[in-house]
Parts: structure tokens; sequence; C-alpha cells
């Protein structure tokens, strides 16, 4: 899935989850988790770089977005045309719980509502991922 299709999950579900929690926190508080949710929703997609250097022993993926970084958020089809997505598909969404799974862990002794509002920014991540890769988006 694009990033900015991400983004735009990112912010309905951190906007969504900030009905709930505004008894909880206030209106900084409120912003720094909107930002927060929209960014881990982008961002989580970075763990790509790192499993493609670990298949091809480069960055090359990577210092190609680097270089040209509005084409790599807006179109792209070109970042991974060169890889071979059989076992990418399923490394990156591993990796996806992975990291999640460390994050929440991390979150839930700081502050459980910010363990969940990650839980479920990145639930919908994943399945929205999930979705796409069996062709329902």
């Amino acid at each position: 899935m694009y990033s900015r299709e991400h983004f735009l999950i990112g912010a309905i579900v951190s906007g969504l989850l900030l009905v709930p929690l505004s008894e909880r926190f206030g209106t900084p508080v409120l912003a720094g988790l909107f930002v927060y949710g929209v960014l881990l929703s982008v961002f989580i997609d970075l763990d790509h770089f790192v499993l493609t250097r670990i298949r091809t022993g480069s960055w090359r993926h990577l210092t190609a977005c680097l270089r040209n970084p509005i084409a790599a958020f807006g179109d792209q089809d070109w970042v991974f045309e060169d890889m071979d997505d059989t076992g990418l598909e399923h490394e990156r969404i591993l990796s996806h719980v992975f990291l999640g799974g460390v994050l929440v862990g991390v979150f839930v002794f700081a502050s459980p509502a910010v363990a969940v509002f990650t839980a479920v920014v990145l639930y919908f991540h994943v399945l929205a991922d999930l979705l796409r890769d069996n062709g329902v988006l």
C-alpha cells in the first residue's frame, strides 16, 4: 500500500481514537497523539528498507528514495520494482507485527492508553496491507 494511503488511514484512525481519549488527555497531548499516529502509520514501512538490505546486501533502495523523496512518497511503484515480492510480502507483515509488539510492549509501561492507541493504528496499517496484498483493495 502506498504511503499516501497509509497517511490517510493513519489520519482517520488516529482522529477517531482521539474521541475516547479526549476525556483522559488535554488538547496538546491529543494533537501529539494524532501526529504520532499518522507518522507511525506511514513510517512503520521503513522496515522495508531493512528487509531489502538483508536480501540484497545494498542500501540502494533507501538511497534512491533519499535522492528523490517526493517521488518516493507520491509514486512508489519504482522503489522496489527489482525485488521479488514473493517472500518480501510475508517478511514485511511479520516485521510490522514484530515492531508493533515491541512498541506496544514498551508503551504499556509508560501509558496503557498510548499502548492501545499504537496497537489500533498498527492493526489498521497491517489490515490495509493484507487487504491490498489479497486483492481486496
